[in-house]
């Protein structure tokens, strides 16, 4: 590592430890095709670089002890891709899905990892992961990590919406009673999951790709040129530092 950087490195996680972190970080992780396109290699090489980096930026998550955590992994647009990557990309969950039943840091933080999304959609393989991880971490309460796994934005409100409209036509509850926090209660997870703080998206594309429509309402969009597997700790540190300026103040 070049030393200039390492040193500006330090400097930037230094101020940003000096205030509050944000409770919720929401990541877009874009651009792991176009950097395997760039090196030369297939598509689904992408990914694979990609699963790595979303264990390291797991970790300065951690570090900054980050309350909860959500990435983009597969949307529900996603399935409209070729039979070879789909399957591609399944195996390579199935895969980094095990290795969070088995990673020490997940345990010894006390992580609770979910997956968000319509995983009835998923294949049976990934299905019987998901369960297993979701049981083993379900006590765990110190860190939330969401995967958003078959999801999309408005098909999460409309679920919500419907589960809403069942209780009205049970009559548990009145058309009036009906307020954001009723709905809150049936999106896809829980515990700080309603409201992000920030959401940083790699990849140079400035939308939000029916992501977190609800949770982000009020939140700061942070976009990053590089490509995914090429997001440095420095991308990261600059775009906490940025809500912390819009929190606590312009003179940080």
């Amino acid at each position: 590592m070049n030393p200039v950087y390492k040193l500006y490195e330090l400097k930037l996680l230094r101020e940003v430890k000096s205030y509050p972190p944000p409770r919720h970080v929401a990541f877009i992780m874009d651009g792991n095709r176009r950097f395997a396109k760039k090196l030369g290699l297939p598509p689904h090489m992408g990914h694979v670089f990609g699963s790595r980096k979303a264990e390291e930026v797991l970790k300065w998550c951690l570090e900054l002890k980050i309350k909860t955590v959500t990435a983009y992994a597969f949307s529900t647009e996603n399935f409209r891709r070729s039979e070879e990557e789909k399957r591609n990309l399944f195996k390579l969950m199935e895969k980094q899905l095990r290795r969070l039943i088995e990673d020490k840091r997940i345990h010894k933080n006390r992580v609770r990892v979910r997956v968000v999304g319509k995983k009835e959609l998923l294949p049976e393989k990934v299905q019987r992961v998901v369960e297993e991880l979701e049981r083993v971490t379900e006590s765990y309460g110190k860190h939330f990590l969401n995967i958003a796994i078959a999801y999309g934005g408005r098909q999460e409100i409309m679920d919500a919406v419907k589960r809403v409209l069942k209780m009205v036509e049970n009559g548990v509850v009145k058309p009036d009673d009906i307020d954001y926090g009723l709905i809150e209660r049936f999106l896809y997870s829980d515990n700080g999951y309603e409201s992000v703080d920030i959401l940083i998206r790699t990849g140079g594309e400035q939308r939000l790709s029916n992501f977190l429509p609800w949770q982000t309402a009020n939140s700061l969009a942070y976009f990053c040129d590089v490509c995914w597997p090429e997001f440095r700790k420095i991308d990261f540190l600059r775009a906490v530092r940025m809500w912390q300026r819009r929190v606590f103040g312009q003179h940080l």
